[in-house]
């Protein structure tokens, strides 16, 4: 487009222009929406609604008014936004479950801790609560600066007086451009106690604040676990707590267990809170919840939940932590402006910009009553002159003309200025009698003492501190109340709790497919060997448990993976589930990549120093590392060996240093030697090579020999053996081996092969879910080249195969034989009765 010598266009570049526009309107939101002010604690909506209630006389001790009256003269004098924003921040100024100290009593439905909003504007009723006149106490002594409104033609606060610290009494939180607040609300008494440690000793430390602020203080109360997270909030400006509700079991006549939640953590919806939980007992993610009521009334909260009789109501609750809001995570972080600039600030910070702004405010009080004492007294100091002087005055002013004349001869005759002319000449008659003469000259006095006292307090600091104490002292003994949340610490600062995880002895299986679960080890029952088997678990198609391994809920469990990685849990943080059900998806316990699975599951009592974990890989691979390398170990796994390209770890196993390792292969070639030929390596090693496979074989297991122990193979096919290991002659590593088993289409290839002593228990898990536990001693012992005896009848139609062996500790109690469909009983041993 051509320009023309009077045109407006002006080249601009759009990039320079970008930013600057992003950033006017960044620093608009941080300065004039999100962040609250460090020495009022408001954010300009909260500030502006308070002063238009103020200034519409809606104190405390006057009638409510419609909620709408407010919101349109907020809106029409100082902030042009919504009405529905407004009304929405009003609704939260008066709700008991969001403000520590409601701002604004509100007259009607303003909503519940369920999620229910607030009704319309034009229904509920308002004014200012009692605390919040404290927040505007004194404005009119020109304690504080004023702005020109949006459009200019009103006048509005840039600050509150804020006769007590509202940043931390009520907290606040805010999402500006690029940064957020988050300040956790306090208790009125434990944070003016702060404040006046800090008048009386400025180098305070934030150990000592604590010690008089012991951390935040939540509406809805609560239990505040532990208080590292609290002094590192108080320490930086930043840290994390954690919120646990406040519940009580109690035990009902008939034995079973209640749990009463009577506080939740703050801003957890509670209606939510209580559909989570029936979702996790309606998926049996959580079992043993027979009834769930809210019986919450204008009394307080009560929420109820029944416990099984069967179930422990502790070791429940412990998974209602973990897996609802029953437990929660508040992120501090102490954003605010000072000066106009947002700065991060610790706790003494915050309490020192406070104090500063009431020595602002005091001073400028004592200046306006300063200003004004002058002002009467100078004007009565012209009074007692014209009644000193009450006939010559009089006599002037019948004498003058005008009034302008008697002024300007009153200033001349009697050196005044021109108000004390005029207060004269507006004085009445009746101040002309002895008890008026009086007063005036008692008032007089009053205000010279009076003048001499500011003056003293404005020449003096420590006198402006002493006021500042008398003040909030009397705001505390006025507003302080009884701290809601309870701190706790020793013991149940450990989130995960386990003094209320019972122990005892479980089994945890994983699936193919990644579903796990635990049970107790009682679950499982013996049979004798060749039997059916039970239904071990409910799987689909194409998935067949894998891994089984016997435990204690209070053990960590180390989880390997085929990319040679390794996870932790806790056995109790495991989901029980029942005996036929396939249990939850590993992913929803650890943080596994696509493409990674289990195969490797160690659990373990205690991290000591002598103790080793042996690694053997699908090539041969083996390693030897500390266990102790692996003792703190993160969210998202570490990586506990580099595998070689194509390579997968296949077992982990647990030594004492001075073991032998056995290595068994899917072709039926096993090789034993001792651990320490394998030197100890760093965590991240490859390692070295165990064994020496074909191309067209593949490590299956591999064990540490114990005394006494034999070799238990079992085949794809259902058969097994037991062969001793005297047989498996002691090589170098690295060998190929010799020969464990002859593998033939009868019996299959190796699938698994263990270290027994005949004294366990072994179950086998088919690909078909079906699942046989078996004693060990039942399985007959033969050489390395036999091929076996089978085990466990597979479902030949259906291409059933055995997928899993796992070893379990030996259960005494056996039951009955569960025949197959095709078997019948051919004898039975007698039983001596006596």
């Amino acid at each position: 487009m051509a320009e023309t010598p009077n045109s407006q266009i002006k080249e601009i570049n759009i990039s320079q222009e970008m930013k600057t526009s992003f950033l006017d309107y960044a620093m608009s939101v941080i300065v004039s929406r999100a962040l609250p002010d460090v020495r009022d604690g408001l954010k300009p909506v909260h500030r502006r609604i308070l002063y238009a209630m103020h200034d519409l006389g809606m104190h405390s001790d006057k009638p409510y008014k419609k909620s709408a009256r407010i919101v349109g003269d907020v809106i029409g004098k100082y902030h042009p936004h919504g009405d529905s924003a407004v009304y929405e921040t009003m609704v939260r100024m008066a709700q008991d479950f969001n403000y520590r100290y409601m701002l604004v009593d509100g007259h009607g439905n303003f909503g519940s801790v369920d999620g229910d909003s607030a009704a319309a504007m034009r229904y509920t009723e308002s004014r200012m609560s009692k605390i919040s006149m404290e927040l505007l106490r004194d404005i009119n002594k020109d304690t504080i600066d004023y702005q020109d409104n949006y459009d200019g033609e009103e006048r509005e606060p840039v600050v509150l007086p804020a006769r007590f610290p509202n940043l931390l009494v009520n907290g606040t939180t805010g999402i500006a451009v690029g940064m957020a607040t988050n300040i956790p609300p306090h208790q009125l008494g434990e944070v003016i106690d702060g404040v006046l440690a800090v008048s009386k000793d400025p180098e305070i430390t934030t150990q000592e604040l604590m010690e008089i602020i012991p951390g935040p203080d939540f509406p809805t109360g609560g239990l505040i676990l532990g208080r590292s997270g609290i002094r590192k909030a108080y320490e930086t400006g930043r840290g994390s707590i954690t919120i646990r509700a406040k519940v009580v079991i109690e035990q009902k006549a008939n034995g079973k267990e209640v749990i009463i939640v009577n506080e939740i953590p703050y801003q957890v919806n509670k209606a939510k809170l209580i559909e989570k939980i029936a979702e996790l007992a309606r998926e049996k993610k959580i079992d043993g919840i027979t009834d769930l009521r809210d019986e919450s009334d204008r009394n307080g909260m009560r929420i109820v939940i029944e416990v099984r009789k069967d179930a422990n109501a502790n070791v429940l609750l412990n998974n209602l932590y973990k897996q609802t809001a029953l437990q929660t995570s508040f992120g501090i972080n102490t954003l605010a402006l000072v000066g106009g600039q947002p700065k991060v600030l610790n706790l003494k910070q915050c309490l020192v910009h406070y104090l500063d702004h009431q020595k602002v405010v005091i001073r400028r009080r004592t200046e306006f009553e300063l200003r004004k004492a002058e002002a009467r007294a100078h004007i009565l100091d012209g009074l007692r002159i014209a009644l000193d002087h009450l006939d010559a005055v009089i006599s002037l002013i019948r004498a003058s003309q005008t009034t302008d004349i008697a002024r300007e001869g009153l200033m001349t005759t009697f050196q005044l200025s021109e108000k004390q002319a005029q207060a004269i000449l507006d004085m009445r008659l009746q101040r002309l009698t002895g008890l008026e003469r009086e007063k005036i000259e008692e008032e007089y006095q009053n205000l010279v003492k009076l003048i001499a006292e500011l003056k003293e307090i404005l020449a003096n600091e420590e006198k402006v501190l002493e006021i500042i104490r008398e003040e909030l002292s009397e705001i505390k003994e006025r507003f302080n109340d009884n701290r809601r949340t309870e701190i706790v610490t020793g013991g149940i600062e450990n989130i995960e709790d386990e003094d209320l995880i019972p122990v005892e002895n479980i089994v945890i299986s994983l699936t193919h497919n990644g579903y796990i679960k635990r049970l107790p080890v009682s679950t499982y029952r013996a049979q004798k060997r060749g039997g059916r088997g039970i239904q071990g678990m409910g799987t689909n198609e194409d998935d067949f448990v894998e891994h089984l391994v016997t435990t204690s809920t209070h053990d960590t469990i180390l989880f390997f993976t085929n990319k040679g990685k390794v996870y932790r849990s806790k056995g109790y943080e495991i989901p029980e589930f029942s005996r036929t059900a396939k249990g939850i998806p590993i992913i929803n316990l650890l943080e596994v990549d696509k493409g990674e699975w289990v195969n490797a599951i160690i659990p373990v009592s205690e991290f000591v120093d002598d103790w080793f974990l042996f690694f053997t890989t699908k090539e041969g691979i083996s390693k030897r590392s500390p266990l102790t390398s692996f003792a703190n170990i993160r969210n998202n796994g570490l990586i506990a060996l580099n595998l070689r390209e194509e390579d997968e770890l296949i077992s982990v196993r647990l030594t004492d240093g001075s073991k032998e390792i056995i290595i068994g292969t899917k072709n039926g070639l096993l090789i034993r030697f001792p651990e320490t030929d394998v030197r100890s390596m760093g965590r991240t090693a490859t390692g070295v090579k165990g064994i020496n496979i074909d191309r067209s074989d593949e490590v299956v297991g591999m064990e540490v020999l114990e005394e006494n122990t034999e070799i238990l193979i079992v085949t794809k096919n259902g058969y097994g053996k037991r062969t001793p290991a005297e047989e498996y002659r002691i090589q170098g590593r690295g060998g190929k081996g010799i020969k464990t088993c002859n593998i033939t289409d009868k019996n299959g290839s190796l699938v698994a092969m263990k270290a027994v002593t005949g004294e366990e228990d072994v179950m086998l898990i088919t690909t078909g879910g079906v699942l046989i536990r078996m004693a060990v001693g039942d399985i007959s012992t033969m050489g390395r080249n036999t091929q076996g005896v089978r085990l466990i009848r597979l479902n030949e139609s259906e291409e059933e195969f055995v997928a899993t062996v796992a070893m379990v500790e030996k259960e005494e109690e056996k039951e009955d034989v569960i025949l197959g469909e095709d078997e019948e009983l051919i004898d039975v041993d007698p039983v001596d009765e006596e």
